[in-house]
């Protein structure tokens, strides 16, 4: 699967209440988590993102609290694929869940500027940026969670597992 888009750089320990502030937990409604998407660090984010782009970030993204609502959030702004130096556990898992991709890349990520466009290819793991072609190895999605991505998410994938 590839993916393209244009990149938002955020930077180490960006947690849940800065990607969704808990005074929006009151509902599970997408479109409104994601009109308040990164607005404890970028109150205008909702504004400038489009449908593809791409999060790139630093160490440690999504740490804080186990709901959920942080990366349904991020999805419903129209976000494809978040790419950090390093994810808290329950976050990564949260994310595959819903459907929301995730790479993993230490070597180079700090290179990626804000508001370049990267192609990405999931399935192997590779991250060009397309002005500078420079290409970036990340670790590639196992293939269990692929099929979790290509069902999108857990419970679409537990209903087609339920169907055969």
């Amino acid at each position: 699967m590839i993916v393209k888009g244009n990149v938002h750089v955020f930077g180490d320990d960006i947690d849940t209440d800065v990607i969704i502030p808990a005074r929006y937990l009151n509902t599970f409604d997408h479109e409104e988590l994601a009109r308040h998407a990164m607005e404890g660090i970028k109150p205008e984010f909702y504004k400038t993102v489009k449908k593809g782009d791409i999060i790139v970030a630093g160490l440690n993204f999504g740490s804080g609290s186990s709901r959920e609502h942080a990366p349904i959030a991020i999805r419903a702004t129209g976000i494809s694929l978040v790419i950090a130096k390093s994810f808290a556990r329950i976050f990564y898992r949260n994310a595959f869940n819903i459907g929301l991709p995730l790479l993993e890349l230490n070597e180079g990520i700090d290179y990626i500027k804000d508001g370049s466009t990267i192609e990405v290819d999931l399935d192997k793991g590779l991250i060009k940026e397309l002005s500078t072609n420079k290409v970036y190895n990340a670790a590639p999605i196992p293939g269990f969670m692929q099929e979790l991505l290509g069902a999108g998410g857990l419970m679409n994938y537990m209903e087609k597992k339920q169907r055969k």
